[in-house]
């Protein structure tokens, strides 16, 4: 059964935990201060679409009328530079509304083309809170049939009782509640197939969900461990779990905006 929690603004908390997290982990710092740069840019297309509503149709041309090019500015300005020469050759070089409807679509695209898509219509996709007539399957989001970013486990109110599982959409930023003994990358049930991993030094709230069957992986937050936390936000800075999961051979359902 697919559900979904109650929205509230997420542009103050994204900001705050990017601030604390970038005082936390230097080894992120370049990527997080760079999403720091963006979240403005984010905040005001959310803004805007919100007012606008637009429709499926206009959305690419939207995306890349109204949010695009300050994403590009802010990339030059502060992206790392692989990232910022490789958005600059193909936001010259693109057909734009095509390459942000092929990310709509789910098509396969470079990882340029990904970023410069999802960082420009994700916030348009997460204020228009769209509904599926038929969602794909419990592993595909209810809202726009992206794929799952990450998991947490809520928080219930009760110290011994872990909240339920909710995946957090990479395209639109919904969330639903899925089976904890559940792959969401293939379905897999059995236990002997999904290794955790953790490292509890210096990720006590973070855990790397693997399974076998699939060779996929996604990174779990248990907002019991750090009420502060904000997955999307934090899963910037575990760069050292996705290295783990990936000498182990295990690659991530869907790599996060930065593309790790």
């Amino acid at each position: 059964m697919i559900s979904t929690l109650v929205r509230t603004d997420p542009w103050p908390l994204r900001r705050q935990r990017t601030d604390e997290l970038l005082t936390r982990y230097a080894f992120a710092s370049e990527l997080l201060g760079f999403y720091r740069s963006l979240l403005p840019v984010q905040e005001k297309a959310y803004r805007a679409a919100e007012e606008d509503h637009p429709g499926p149709t206009d959305l690419p041309r939207y995306v890349v009328d109204r949010v695009m090019p300050t994403v590009i500015d802010v990339t030059v300005a502060d992206g790392p530079r692989r990232l910022r020469d490789g958005v600059v050759e193909r936001f010259c070089s693109a057909d734009l509304p095509d390459l942000v409807g092929r990310w709509l679509s789910g098509a396969a695209q470079t990882p340029f083309e990904v970023f410069l898509a999802r960082a420009s219509a994700s916030p348009v996709l997460e204020a228009l809170k769209g509904e599926r007539e038929s969602p794909l399957n419990d592993r595909h989001c209810p809202a726009c049939g992206g794929l799952p970013q990450l998991s947490y486990f809520a928080v219930t109110g009760e110290a011994l009782v872990t909240g339920p599982r909710y995946l957090l959409c990479s395209r639109c930023g919904r969330t639903w509640v899925f089976s904890r003994m559940v792959c969401a990358g293939c379905g897999e049930r059995s236990g002997n197939q999904m290794p955790i991993y953790r490292e509890e030094a210096q990720f006590p709230h973070v855990r790397i969900d693997a399974c076998q069957a699939c060779q996929h992986y996604l990174l779990t937050f248990d907002l019991r461990q750090d009420t502060a936390a904000v997955p999307v936000v934090d899963e910037l800075a575990c760069l050292p779990l996705d290295l783990f999961a990936r000498e182990r051979g295990f690659t991530k359902i869907t790599p996060n905006l930065l593309g790790n």
